[in-house]
């Protein structure tokens, strides 16, 4: 399993945010780029970036940022999320040296586009499914849809994503440890990989989640337990390698 630092971008800075709210945020530095190189010297295996602004817009508002992480670092790959809302922007992305391309709130509003994506860039097409309470919230997290997780998983894993981003959006940013059971109950109902993610706060949330590598979590995002230094990367890397699956 391995840890993938987040990167959150609003107004060209990163930021972290409680339960996704834009209006309760932590400003940990002003460039982006500056904190990128931090996870990549600490040894991160992947970079998790989300533009924050185009999530809540519909449209890409800090892209030549994640343009210099990805130049900077050609070898690493990154996923990046965020107002991709058509394939235009999906293909940007990658030309620009973006291994993944993380599709939300279109995912939900319009699921015929997410097979078209996969039809036309195999492989490189991750999903962010954000739930409350077993249900998809959309549109950075403002509004919550009628779709249930497991159903809408299974029908992505039909059209050919290559993964699962699995954020509980109760939990994101409040440090109260991950939603296990929900990420594993995912994760066996599916046979493509699933990424957890949100409210990951020591060591003991990432040990419970190598205990599940057999369900298929194969990564988790860690956010503000990074900048808050309740994880170290390198420590919680080594402990992840330790247990494969």
């Amino acid at each position: 399993m391995i840890i993938i630092p987040a990167i959150d971008i609003k107004d060209g800075r990163c930021v972290r945010l409680r339960q996704g709210r834009m209006d309760d945020e932590t400003i940990f530095a002003d460039d982006p780029v500056e904190m990128a190189d931090k996870w990549v010297q600490a040894g991160a295996q992947r970079l998790h970036l989300v533009d924050l602004d185009g999530a809540t817009e519909g449209a890409p508002r800090n892209f030549s940022i994640v343009e210099k992480i990805a130049a900077k670092y050609p070898d690493l790959p990154i996923q990046v999320g965020g107002g991709i809302r058509d394939e235009d922007t999906v293909d940007q992305y990658l030309e620009c040296g973006v291994q993944y391309v993380i599709i939300g709130t279109r995912a939900v509003t319009a699921p015929h586009f997410v097979n078209d994506l996969c039809l036309e860039f195999p492989g490189h097409i991750i999903i962010g499914l954000d739930a409350k309470n077993g249900k998809v919230a959309i549109d950075g997290w403002s509004k919550l849809s009628h779709h249930d997780v497991i159903d809408l998983a299974q029908h992505f894993e039909a059209d050919g994503v290559a993964a699962i981003v699995f954020t509980d959006v109760s939990r994101d940013g409040m440090m109260q440890g991950v939603n296990v059971e929900s990420t594993v109950e995912l994760a066996a109902s599916i046979h493509i990989p699933v990424i957890a993610s949100g409210g990951v706060t020591d060591l003991n949330d990432i040990k419970r989640l190598c205990a599940t590598d057999e369900e298929g979590i194969v990564g988790v995002v860690v956010g503000r337990a990074l900048y808050e230094g309740t994880i170290d990367l390198a420590e919680a890397q080594a402990l992840a390698s330790q247990h494969q699956p």
